[in-house]
């Protein structure tokens, strides 16, 4: 016989299970091609290995731990990214050579957008405050 407070430990359980079970099976692209459109430009972050394509709908670089994340950041012409500083040291995203984009110092916690050259290409970019950080914006 069940007791109250056995019937409340069997629904926990079987919360728990549908929760912990739902990521698994709630967000799956079928194994295909993440190509983004051009409402949709992919992301990348920097300091891990190199990637791009970001899920839909998000164009991110994340810094932590003194890293861009994702690398390597692959986004459409005129393309919004939101840069969200999550260190606790400020920091930049600053395009080198023909400094087509800059964000200005992102202070820690605080999150910024810049608008992606309009003009296909490779972007390498830096924090001009570590100069060590880098990475690369593709646009096409």
């Amino acid at each position: 016989m069940h007791t109250p407070l056995t019937h409340g430990r069997v629904r926990v359980v079987v919360a728990a299970t549908i929760i912990c079970a739902t990521p698994l099976t709630g967000c799956s692209n079928g194994g295909g091609s993440s190509t983004p459109s051009s409402a949709a430009p992919s992301v990348a972050r920097s300091a891990a290995p190199p990637r791009s394509a970001s899920p839909v709908g998000k164009v991110l670089i994340t810094i932590k731990d003194f890293t861009f994340e994702p690398a390597l950041l692959t986004v459409a012409p005129g393309a919004l990214i939101t840069v969200v500083n999550e260190d606790a040291a400020p920091h930049n995203v600053t395009a080198t050579g023909s400094a087509a984009f800059g964000t200005g110092d992102v202070a820690p916690g605080r999150t910024v957008t810049f608008t992606a050259p309009a003009k296909a290409g490779t972007y390498p970019y830096i924090c001009t405050i570590h100069p060590y950080m880098k990475g690369s914006l593709v646009v096409r």
